[in-house]
């Protein structure tokens, strides 16, 4: 049996169970009584998330780094599972260079956990779906995820299990800036790859702000930090306007909108963007009858903007009130 001395986030009893698998107790930072199948989990573990296995240290125990970001503890433990899935299938140094991705799928995970209502669907239990097999044939930024999946019909019966797909992505947030006094919003315009690859020759989308909603924030922070770095604004009063999926059938991305208060004088709008991530992001301030009007010649096509425009003509003259 070995000693193993750990630190940091793995003296969380939920995530160390889920890393080695079962109850193990830790004393004054060592892990005792450790079988060998223990020490190759600890080590996929750490190498996942850090990028380099046990070292030797004192007395000869094993050293083992957990590099990890601050981020909250359900969010650590819901990434783990992620990663001790692919324990003995993956290849560890592969996960540790998706770290990022894989956290913010599992802060996906834990706000997905937070049951919406079901006054007119299904309220679904464990026994209405069966797992049958989950793949993942590729796995980058993004992912996909195959399923082989049966669930719970209408009537009472269950489905075959059948195999489903989808794009694996996290949570994200929009916010679209108005000005009540002006009568004003701010949009954002930018080269995007998806309706590139679709074969439209103008891959350039007038849309809201945008961004993933990253480990640890909510999505209401994320909103002020994504006004920042792609339109150099501070926002004021955040207004929620919807919670969903933009394409429940194939996508597993969730999106919280807003409309948020701001002070959009003539001059605000410029280009912004962080070099880091390659953006070129240029600002529009337009009046909000030339909003609905971009969207009725369809030169304004993606849904999220759509959606909260409409909203906005709904709310519009309480907020100018």
């Amino acid at each position: 049996m070995t000693r193993a001395r750990v630190a940091g986030p793995l003296a969380i009893d939920a995530l160390r169970k889920v890393v080695l698998g079962r109850e193990v107790a830790i004393a004054g930072g060592v892990v005792a009584g450790l079988r060998d199948v223990d020490l190759a989990r600890l080590t996929h573990y750490a190498m996942a998330v850090s990028g380099q296995g046990p070292q030797p240290g004192r007395g000869g125990d094993l050293e083992l780094a957990f590099d990890l970001p601050d981020v909250p503890e359900n969010v650590l433990v819901a990434a783990a599972r992620d990663i001790m899935a692919g324990f003995g299938v993956s290849d560890p140094l592969a996960l540790f260079a998706r770290r990022a991705a894989i956290l913010v799928r599992a802060a996906s995970r834990v706000m997905a956990a937070q049951t919406g209502p079901t006054d007119l669907r299904h309220a679904a239990d464990p026994t209405d779906l069966v797992t049958v097999a989950l793949r993942q044939p590729y796995a980058r930024f993004f992912a996909m995820e195959e399923v082989d999946i049966g669930w719970r019909r209408f009537d009472g019966s269950m489905v075959s299990p059948v195999t489903r797909a989808a794009f694996v992505s996290g949570d994200a947030v929009t916010v679209l800036p108005y000005d009540p006094r002006r009568d004003r919003v701010l949009l954002i315009e930018q080269f995007r790859a998806g309706p590139h690859l679709r074969g439209d020759p103008q891959p350039w989308q007038l849309e809201a702000i945008a961004g993933r909603v990253d480990p640890g924030e909510t999505p209401e922070t994320s909103a002020r930090r994504e006004a920042v770095e792609e339109a150099g604004l501070d926002l004021g009063e955040l207004l929620f306007v919807a919670g969903y999926y933009p394409s429940p059938g194939a996508v597993t991305e969730y999106l919280h909108s807003y409309v948020a208060l701001a002070d959009l004088p003539d001059g605000v709008a410029g280009v912004f963007g962080l070099a880091s991530e390659h953006e070129d992001i240029r600002g529009h301030l337009i009046g909000f009858d030339r909003l609905m009007d971009l969207i009725a010649s369809g030169e304004v096509a993606n849904a999220p903007l759509i959606l909260t425009a409409y909203w906005l003509a709904r709310e519009r003259p309480r907020l100018r009130g």
